[in-house]
């Protein structure tokens, strides 16, 4: 059970970069997500067959306006965001880790570990701020 079956290192200070706040939630975009699955599109077309396992509060799609402003207070490169066809979807934590269920690769399983622990982590640092 705790056994680790590759090398996969994810750092917890870059998770925490893809993490936004939309809507009042924090959330991560498709792309995102996508990329550290190292999948591209499985990530929507999961979503899209399995649309009952993701309600509003799990995952949603954000407005252009809401796109436009997330675009804009990122501060790493935009590589690869941009020729959207249409605005990105984005997952809330309950939404990643439905993605575990739908996505049932081992690097998916692994990923989604380090994703929940940093929605986690977090969560707590706002509950007791480091000073």
């Amino acid at each position: 059970m705790g056994k680790k079956k590759s090398q996969l290192v994810i750092v917890p200070s870059d998770l925490e970069e893809l993490i936004h706040i939309v809507r009042g939630q924090r959330v991560m975009l498709d792309a995102d997500l996508a990329k550290l699955y190292g999948v591209r599109t499985v990530v929507n077309q999961a979503v899209q067959r399995s649309a009952d396992r993701f309600p509003e509060d799990f995952a949603f799609q954000i407005t252009q306006q809401e796109f436009t402003s997330l675009m804009s207070q990122l501060v790493t490169s935009k590589v690869g965001r941009g020729g959207r066809r249409k605005c990105p979807c984005v997952f809330t934590e309950h939404g990643v880790a439905m993605l575990s269920s739908v996505l049932k690769s081992p690097v998916a399983a692994q990923v989604n570990i380090e994703i929940i622990r940093t929605f986690v982590r977090l969560r707590r640092l706002r509950r007791h701020p480091v000073s």
